[in-house]
């Protein structure tokens, strides 16, 4: 299943002090996964496009930490 957000497993060293993270989340950008810009991308109106941080609706990223609380889609 395609993701934006990659996970790897980490060494664990057996005289780390600390407690271990063992898997650990990283995101990478849409426009990594698009060769070039095709022409006639669906756009954000303007105002969106502010909000959004990007004019084109293939290159929007909402950033969630992996550390979020996952919210409820009634809030």
């Amino acid at each position: 299943m395609f993701t934006l957000y990659k996970q790897y497993k980490p060494y664990i060293s057996p005289f780390d002090p600390c407690p271990p993270i063992k898997v650990k989340t990283y995101s990478t950008p849409p426009n990594l996964y698009l060769g070039f810009q095709p022409p006639n991308l669906p756009q954000f109106s303007p105002r969106e496009a502010l909000r959004a941080g990007t004019l084109w609706k293939v290159f929007y990223d909402p950033y969630y930490s992996p550390y979020e609380k996952v919210r409820p889609a009634n809030e």
